[in-house]
């Protein structure tokens, strides 16, 4: 309320895709110059990038800095009356082993309410995988401890990626990133707010859960039907349209190398010249469509309000 007793109107942010009465809106926490190619990429070569500079930077690439540009952001859906979260971001004041994620303030909550929505709005949050950059906003800090954010909502989370990360090799892996299953999941399932779900579910009417397994063991993709303009969001079956002219390559964050492979090539042949895919970590504006381009794919940015 302002000082004469009028309500403050924020301005709302316009959905980046809508199909009738379902819509996507990016809330993104942090995009910039991030990830070496060659820290996140091992088959990755100077060559590589020289060969490839011409497209790569500057949205992909910054050749100044030397580091691939990564977004970092989560999905509003709104669908049948319902507020639906896709991911979660980095989150703040988390303890973490990368100097970008740690203890850091984002504003991301401001970035929600600019897209017309407070965290006791969401119905659903759907996890699509539990790494660090992906689950920060499952829970924030409150008199001390860890506590959902989102207070009235199902967080829905593969069974299989949850028994993953307490598991002894889940668990050792977190050395890498910080411990952000304490604190940003389990405080979650302590409340009872969190449904593990199987590879497949059909989540409602429009959206459909479909399995992305190796990057992490449980990972999902998110579809949207809207007929003929169906919309994917692809999660991390790939981090850089490098992947896409070199599917083969997978990142030395995943879980099965080989299986990520295999599932990013399917992903790719399947989806060519079809949906509108959202990859989690592609720059703005991130919408856009899979191009057969010879033996090769590559990927072409589209007005997804018009898409």
């Amino acid at each position: 309320m302002n000082s004469e007793g009028a309500r403050i109107v924020r301005p709302q942010v316009s959905p980046h895709w809508q199909s009738g009465d379902v819509s996507l809106t990016r809330i993104v926490e942090s995009e910039g110059p991030l990830l070496s190619p060659f820290e996140l990429l091992p088959d990755c070569t100077p060559d590589h990038i020289a060969s490839n500079l011409s497209w790569l930077a500057p949205r992909f690439y910054d050749p100044q800095a030397q580091l691939l540009v990564i977004t970092i952001q989560s999905f509003l859906i709104r669908a049948g009356g319902k507020a639906i979260l896709v991911d979660a971001c980095s989150g703040d004041h988390k303890d973490r082993q990368r100097p970008f994620f740690h203890r850091r303030e984002w504003g991301w909550l401001e970035k929600l309410a600019m897209a017309g929505a407070r965290p006791e709005d969401i119905d659903f949050v759907l996890c699509s995988h539990l790494h660090v950059d992906h689950v920060g906003w499952n829970t924030r800090l409150e008199n001390g401890r860890w506590v959902p954010t989102f207070p009235n909502a199902r967080y829905l989370i593969s069974r299989r990626e949850w028994d993953y990360w307490r598991s002894d090799p889940g668990v050792a892996s977190l050395a890498r990133t910080g411990d952000f299953i304490s604190d940003s999941v389990t405080p979650v399932v302590d409340a009872g707010q969190a449904d593990l779900i199987d590879d497949r579910h059909g989540f409602c009417g429009c959206i459909d859960i479909e399995p992305g397994h190796g990057h992490t063991p449980g990972q999902f993709t998110v579809r949207l039907g809207g007929g003929r303009k169906d919309v994917i969001l692809a999660a991390d079956v790939m981090h850089t349209p490098l992947q896409i002219r070199y599917p083969h390559w997978s990142t030395h964050f995943c879980v099965d190398p080989d299986l990520a492979r295999r599932t990013r090539q399917d992903f790719l042949k399947r989806h060519c010249n079809g949906p509108l895919i959202f990859p989690a970590h592609f720059p703005s504006p991130t919408g856009g469509r899979i191009v057969r381009d010879g033996d090769h794919y590559h990927f072409e940015y589209q007005d997804a309000s018009r898409a």
